[in-house]
């Protein structure tokens, strides 16, 4: 058994194929799923698991160079933004649109649904390399 507190079997095979700069994605409840996109849905009911009870988690167990939020949770949800930044301080973040955020989640490895319902409560991880 692994000695990771992540439990989840999609999530562990998912960052286990991932190589340098390919991107997974830690979603809200609301956020569009492009077809042909490996779907992790951990969402049970409105706000659990909480998207940054998920990020936790998953960041002990990957390797992170870098992020992408939308620009619009500064205005939106400054509380969440501050909690994401103090998690991934020292990594490289990028902010585009909401509408951008969206379209690039077309790329991703998988996209991790939350029970989240605040708004913009939606990161993508790069990830990084271990040596």
């Amino acid at each position: 058994m692994m000695k990771s507190q992540l439990l989840n079997a999609d999530i562990i095979e998912v960052i286990s194929k991932m190589g340098h700069t390919d991107e997974i994605v830690i979603a809200d409840a609301g956020l569009p799923i492009p077809e042909g996109v490996k779907r992790i849905d951990l969402a049970v009911v409105q706000g659990q698991p909480a998207f940054m009870d998920v990020l936790k988690v998953l960041l002990e167990s990957f390797e992170c160079e870098g992020y992408v939020l939308a620009e619009e949770i500064k205005e939106n949800n400054p509380h969440v933004e501050e909690q994401i930044h103090a998690l991934l301080d020292d990594k490289e973040i990028e902010f585009v649109s909401h509408e951008v955020f969206k379209n690039r989640t077309k790329n991703a490895k998988a996209i991790i649904r939350t029970g989240e319902c605040t708004p913009y409560a939606n990161v993508i991880l790069s990830s990084g390399v271990i040596f």
